[in-house]
């Protein structure tokens, strides 16, 4: 993995990728339901990104002294991230509609200028079937690139490709 420096194209925090337990959410002591979220990033033609940096934030359990709701995770030589972290639960978006459980996601890479945002939600959660975000995706192989699997209990598992056939779909903030 080449050198990583402040002024690459994602700003002076790349540094703290160097901090793995920042992938860990619930290292304060957080109780709840922790949940591991692992995936990859792969580009185009679905070879690994070994330089990306995923950020997840949830809003749900709250932050507090124990919790963070933030983490990032760097992406190792196969394009592979973990999280640990507490399951989050719904919460109210626009209009004070429920939002089905979910994390944002932000992910940034060598030439990509400005983060990508994103979002995991959790297979089969039957408020999935209701979320504004995804219900506005009418393509539901669309849709899927947005919901993580359950691998094993307590272990969920969603890929991010950056283009090509299978893109996640990214959001404009």
């Amino acid at each position: 993995m080449p050198t990583a420096t402040a002024n690459q194209t994602i700003g002076p925090y790349w540094h703290l990728i160097e901090h793995p337990e920042w992938a860990d959410l619930t290292r304060f002591g957080a109780s709840g339901a922790v949940i591991t979220v692992t995936g990859r990033v792969v580009d185009g033609d679905g070879a690994p990104v070994a330089d990306a940096a995923i950020e997840i934030w949830q809003a749900d359990p709250p932050a507090d002294a124990t919790f963070p709701g933030f983490g990032r995770a760097r992406c190792d030589e196969d394009g592979r991230f973990q999280f640990r972290t507490l399951k989050p639960g719904p919460v109210r978006g626009r209009g004070n509609a429920w939002q089905a459980p979910h994390l944002a996601l932000a992910l940034h890479a060598r030439g990509v200028l400005k983060p990508l945002f994103s979002r995991l939600y959790f297979a089969g959660d039957p408020r999935n079937e209701s979320d504004p975000l995804l219900t506005a995706i009418t393509d539901p192989a669309r849709r899927a690139t947005l919901i993580a699997q359950e691998a094993e209990p307590g272990h969920w598992h969603l890929d991010i490709r950056l283009q090509g056939p299978g893109e996640t779909v990214f959001l404009e903030l």
